[in-house]
């Protein structure tokens, strides 16, 4: 069984106080972004998932940036493909790779963002998630082939060879595809191409049926990559006993709760299925299994914020082993503040999980 790994997340965002963060004037400036990854490496993390959007700083110019900075920390580099060309994300993410030691992993997005706003366009889901699928099909034969020529109905090249070439390391081809979507379409596209398959905080029986989906959804159609590994991203709650978590958690939610109706409501954005998966969870109750607590996605958490694990150090890691039981074998965590929580977690949750400083000095 693969060793589970743990990562955490960066906020990538312009805007200060990121779901409640402490923000300074600085927030994301490359020394506070710095501070955070080198912690990230002191405390035992593998690494961060760098969120992506139009209107958000590049997510691969600040991995790239941090990657110089550490020495260990590996970003997880969300990207769109909508943005890219493969053969220009191939090479410019074989050269961070080489770089860094061999350091990158990549989180393909597909949901929807402000397309007109860089020149992009879809006209269904249909078509978007098929981009996303030859997409991710090229990138893999640039990485893993030479002077290879595709056509697709999305992209083309001709005798292209991408360098420097990826090097072989501990067993890995390349840099990781992770790859979320929760719709039948993303489902297809995961079983496939992804190496793996994230889910947002979903109950446990809900992420084992998506486990056993996805898995006889590979058979079906004929996967031809090793077989798919899975995530999850999520949000936990870590206090000193379980008592004092839930009164920190309760009042959290209360002031999310105070603060909604001064916050700006995009009304031009759709909501995602897996996102309509975790709001639909608040109807079946605030506490899931023992400790997953929907009522943040009522008053604007979403994402990763839409469900919290909820405990002691020792509750949330009963709750992740679980997980871990299931088939889970990456994790990316986060809580805010972000900084001081990135100790906190690394200290007390991490070794329970039989992670933390091993690497971290």
């Amino acid at each position: 069984m693969t060793t589970p790994e743990f990562l955490w997340y960066i906020p990538n965002e312009t805007n200060p106080g990121h779901r409640g963060d402490n923000a300074t004037d600085g927030h994301n400036s490359l020394s506070t972004l710095a501070t955070h990854a080198l912690a990230l490496e002191k405390h035992g993390w593998k690494g961060a998932l760098l969120g992506t959007s139009w209107g958000r700083p590049d997510t691969f110019t600040v991995a790239t940036a941090l990657a110089a900075r550490t020495t260990r920390f590996e970003p997880l580099i969300a990207i769109r493909p909508g943005y890219w060309r493969p053969a220009n994300f191939a090479s410019a993410a074989a050269t961070l790779d080489h770089l860094s030691g061999g350091r990158v992993r990549v989180n393909i997005v597909s949901g929807q963002d402000h397309l007109e706003a860089y020149g992009d366009s879809e006209e269904n889901q249909a078509a978007r998630y098929g981009r996303t699928k030859e997409f991710m099909r090229l990138v893999r034969k640039l990485w893993t082939e030479e002077n290879v020529t595709f056509t697709g109905e999305y992209f083309q090249v001709t005798g292209s060879t991408v360098v420097p070439r990826i090097a072989p390391r501990d067993g890995r081809r390349h840099p990781k595809i992770y790859f979320g979507g929760a719709s039948e379409a993303a489902e297809r596209v995961s079983a496939t191409e992804a190496d793996v398959q994230l889910f947002w905080g979903e109950p446990l029986e809900g992420i084992r049926e998506r486990i056993e989906r996805l898995k006889a959804l590979s058979d079906k159609l004929g996967r031809e990559h090793p077989p798919l590994e899975f995530g999850l991203r999520i949000t936990t709650f870590v206090r000193e006993t379980t008592a004092r978590a839930w009164a920190d958690a309760e009042a959290k939610v209360a002031e999310l709760a105070a603060r909604q109706g001064t916050l700006p409501r995009d009304r031009s954005r759709t909501v995602a299925v897996g996102q309509q998966r975790l709001l639909d969870l608040q109807a079946r109750g605030e506490v899931l299994d023992e400790n997953l607590y929907t009522a943040p996605g009522k008053y604007g958490g979403g994402g990763a914020g839409t469900t919290w694990l909820v405990g002691s150090a020792q509750d949330v890691a009963r709750s992740l082993r679980r997980y871990a039981d299931l088939g889970i074998t990456h994790f990316v965590l986060s809580d805010t503040p972000y900084l001081p929580e990135i100790e906190r977690q690394g200290t007390q949750l991490l070794p329970l999980l039989g992670a933390g400083r091993t690497n971290g000095g």
